[in-house]
């Protein structure tokens, strides 16, 4: 008999890394590599896989944001597949850990605490009988804040539409006229104000981008550039399984493992309201290592385009509705 034991690489949002380790008489087993040290309980894996089932049965599809599709539900609550793509592992990993064939890490218990929304005494347990409790987080990582210096720019910003965005892309802070131009962020929750989510799931902010494909792709490409920088985000992974659920040209482009770290170019937009715009695009990174991005859209004076930015400052209250 052999069994598949989940190795400490596994820590990221691409395929799982797995080794092969002998059973024998079903004892704890440690894994052959030099250095690894995972190993496998049946008693703990077993739990591991029931508590796992129990909790999927638990959640709807509307619950964790995924679309609801019409028909009869084969399972009660959530299926493999979406657990496993919420929680950005393959489907035959998550389906082998239901099983008690693998051992997960820390890392993948992390996103699947997330992605099946525990609370802190079901996330207690889920370590508990991963046999990681001395790998639990913790503290959950902190609330991203705005640095001063990137406030004080945003407030001198006024004819140009600015955004503050921080790690995996989040929007944590922006001027008057980028509500203007892009969205009313002011509006959406703050778990929504994810600049790349955005692209995919906002209509007004697709709509917005003329050639939307190619802005969209390179996104995702930065956003694949930005997860080299911390890997282990369990926001990071559940941002790219719900993504990976809801749009098949992310799932696609982010397989690709393109990489992009452009800080400038050109955008082509078309405002509901002032029409067509040709503007450049900078992004600015804090030296400061917090990795946050100020970007920043101009557009040459003398344009139409500067005369459409100048139109969009001089509003001083966010987008309402009816715009």
């Amino acid at each position: 008999m052999r069994l598949y034991l989940a190795h400490p690489e596994y820590t990221r949002v691409d395929d799982c890394m797995a080794d092969v380790a002998e059973a024998y008489g079903g004892r704890i087993l440690t894994c052959q590599r030099s250095g690894c040290g995972a190993h496998y309980s049946p008693m703990t894996s077993s739990e591991l896989g029931a508590f796992l089932k129990a909790r999927r049965a638990s959640l709807t599809p509307y619950a964790v944001g995924l679309p609801e599709f019409d028909g009869r539900r084969k399972v009660k609550g959530l299926r493999r597949e979406e657990v496993a793509q919420l929680a950005a592992i393959s489907v035959d990993y998550y389906t082998r850990l239901e099983q008690g064939r693998v051992q997960a890490s820390a890392a993948v218990l992390a996103t699947l605490s997330r992605a099946l929304r525990l609370g802190d005494d079901e996330e207690t347990y889920l370590y508990e009988v991963a046999g990681k409790t001395d790998a639990r987080p913790r503290r959950r990582r902190g609330t991203q804040k705005v640095r001063p210096a990137m406030r004080r720019l945003l407030d001198q910003l006024t004819e140009s539409p600015a955004i503050v965005l921080g790690k995996r892309m989040d929007v944590l802070a922006w001027n008057h006229t980028a509500a203007a131009l892009f969205t009313d962020f002011g509006a959406l929750p703050p778990a929504r104000r994810n600049y790349v989510s955005l692209l995919f799931t906002e209509p007004a902010v697709r709509d917005l981008h003329r050639d939307w494909r190619h802005d969209a792709r390179d996104a995702v490409a930065a956003l694949r550039m930005q997860a080299a920088a911390d890997p282990d985000d369990p926001e990071l992974a559940r941002l790219v399984g719900e993504l990976a659920v809801r749009d098949s040209d992310f799932r696609a482009w982010w397989a690709e493992r393109r990489v992009n770290s452009a800080s400038y170019g050109t955008k082509h937009y078309h405002h509901r309201v002032v029409g067509d715009l040709t503007l450049d695009c900078d992004v600015w990174a804090s030296p400061d290592g917090s990795g946050q991005q100020l970007m920043v859209v101009t557009a040459e004076p003398g344009t139409p385009s500067h005369d459409a930015l100048r139109i969009l400052a001089s509003w001083t209250t966010l987008i309402k509705e009816d715009f």
